[in-house]
């Protein structure tokens, strides 16, 4: 017999707040929306590499939570925004590093144990039911699952909007074996009507149309995700970004009001990277600086490939040393010959401009 909830959406709401948590939405469950353009999108290529994403049964329990956990009856889904402060002038001979590694925690962490603690209170309050807790890591498509909760619209860049918090969010999904009231919904929901800033701000032109961006040529996919080489003629377009990307965010307007709460907030250390010692990390060295970190994800021959096109794409002289002696004797073949593209573009002078002034 299905198990009936005792608690509203505004009690649910209520806890969220208590666990620092920006936003909360229940959805009913069913067929997975939007899952026709995922498993299209998959069918394109787009997934690159990434193929956790692309196998069949992958694709194929994504369609209904239920394949998942056969009991669920609602989806809880949580934001925890990471909006901060402006991106920092960039010190010499460093990287820029995405908006969502700047903190030392890995946020699949802190994020899951935030979604954790909520259940526990619901549990708490109507007795146990199954559930399951994904913080991406999980066949779930959270900002699909986002938008029928109420918690905003998906962006022509892919990024779920919250019409206050913005893009920059966190989203936590859980199917409950439980029937929860569902978030009321909206009926004034906005979304990004003609605008096409973040197509139009892609260095690489990933965003191919709106709401579908090719993985391929994605700067976060490319230095994060991505195992082999960079491609080229898009190194180039790299610029100074040596982890992740969020340009096709900066430049989005709904992101103006919640950057501009945070714009006296202190610079996280991870904001930037030193360049020239990513060159020199082994593993051992790489696990002890970056374990707990999002930056993890890079790998060590992934974060010094990506440090050898910054330092060529920077231009500054300073750079030689370092890129001379990874092109020489780097353990790594991939990172000796993007040491030699550096030092190949440092020859010919080239400077680029910081593709993080939008």
């Amino acid at each position: 017999m299905m198990q009936q909830a005792t608690v509203s959406p505004q009690q649910v709401q209520h806890w969220a707040d208590e666990e620092a948590l920006d936003a909360v939405g229940i959805a009913p469950v069913g067929p997975t929306p939007r899952w026709e353009a995922y498993r299209a999108w998959v069918a394109q290529g787009y997934a690159g590499g990434m193929s956790y994403l692309a196998r069949a049964d992958a694709v194929a329990r994504r369609a209904d939570p239920r394949e998942i956990l056969p009991e669920a009856r609602s989806m809880l889904v949580v934001a925890a925004s990471y909006a901060g402060p402006p991106p920092p002038a960039l010190p010499p001979l460093h990287g820029r590093v995405s908006r969502y590694a700047w903190g030392m925690e890995d946020y699949h962490r802190w994020v899951l144990r935030r979604l954790e603690a909520l259940i526990g209170r619901i549990r708490a309050a109507v007795g146990p039911f199954p559930y399951r807790c994904y913080v991406d890591t999980g066949p779930v498509l959270e900002r699909a699952w986002a938008e029928v909760a109420g918690l905003g619209w998906i962006g022509k860049n892919t990024n779920l909007i919250h019409s206050d918090l913005g893009s920059f969010i966190f989203l936590g999904v859980a199917p409950l074996g439980i029937e929860l009231p569902p978030t009321p919904p909206s009926s004034d929901l906005p979304d990004c009507g003609a605008c096409t800033r973040c197509i139009e701000a892609c260095p690489t032109g990933a965003i191919i149309e709106p709401h579908v961006v090719d993985a391929r040529r994605c700067l976060s996919y490319l230095t994060i995700e991505h195992r082999g080489p960079i491609p080229t003629e898009l190194r180039p377009l790299m610029g100074d970004r040596v982890f992740g990307c969020d340009i096709c965010q900066e430049v989005c307007p709904w992101n103006r009001r919640p950057l501009a709460r945070h714009a006296d907030a202190p610079t996280p250390a991870h904001a930037t990277l030193a360049l020239s010692p990513l060159l020199d990390l082994d593993q051992t060295a790489f696990r002890a600086r970056f374990r707990a970190t999002p930056i993890w994800r890079a790998t060590p021959d992934g974060l010094a490939r990506n440090a050898a096109i910054v330092l060529g794409n920077l231009g500054d002289p300073a750079a030689r040393p370092a890129l001379e002696r990874a092109a020489a004797s780097h353990p790594s073949a991939m990172v000796r010959e993007h040491a030699g593209w550096g030092l190949a573009t440092l020859a010919k002078g080239a400077q680029v401009t910081s593709n993080s002034s939008y």
